[in-house]
């Protein structure tokens, strides 16, 4: 199993999950315009949260999204192994990055923030080969921090069952080894 750790970035921390998070969870996560653009349900109450957290969350590289001096997670970002569940058609030594953020913090460049940080974590600690990332049709804010990221587009999937019940069409975008290298070095110079 991986260790969990503390990631930190200029503005962020992004720190496991704990149960005492349960309400600020809530907070965020109740709003419906934030889990069915993702394909998952509003959180219902604090408990449900609660539950989230204990189950979904436990996952190993699953991250709370702490701005620095908050104290308090307003998002989650995580790392998903070809082992688990996924929508991206993944290989062995390949991963896709998840993400999601409250309201309240939209715009303020969060999550391309983290979703860097996570990326650093697949290609220097983890020696990944390739991250996917994907995001449902019409969800424009995704669609913003995977171009921001510079992730390249990949596929198309069309009539996809969610989580929610429902069937959508589903992009996805990659990152390979060789493009991030060349992207740092690009940014080193």
């Amino acid at each position: 199993m991986l260790e969990q750790l503390l990631i930190e970035t200029e503005r962020l921390l992004l720190r496991p999950w704990r149960e005492t998070d349960a309400a600020a969870l809530f907070r965020y996560a109740a709003d419906p315009d934030i889990g069915p653009a993702a394909g998952w349900p509003p959180h219902t109450s604090v408990e449900n949260s609660l539950e989230i957290i204990r189950t979904v969350f436990a996952a190993p590289e699953t991250y709370a999204v702490v701005p620095k001096g908050s104290g308090e997670p307003v998002g989650c970002c995580g790392i998903m192994f070809s082992e688990s569940l996924h929508t991206a058609d993944m290989k062995r030594g390949e991963a896709e990055i998840g993400y999601w953020i409250g309201k309240p913090y939209w715009g303020r460049g969060f999550i391309p923030e983290a979703v860097g940080a996570l990326l650093s974590r697949c290609f220097d600690d983890l020696a990944l080969d390739a991250v996917w990332c994907g995001y449902y049709e019409g969800n424009a804010k995704s669609k913003r921090v995977v171009e921001k990221c510079r992730f390249e587009y990949h596929h198309t999937n069309r009539d996809i069952a969610t989580p929610l019940g429902d069937r959508r069409t589903e992009h996805f975008y990659v990152m390979t080894r060789a493009n991030y290298t060349v992207l740092n070095v690009a940014r080193e110079r």
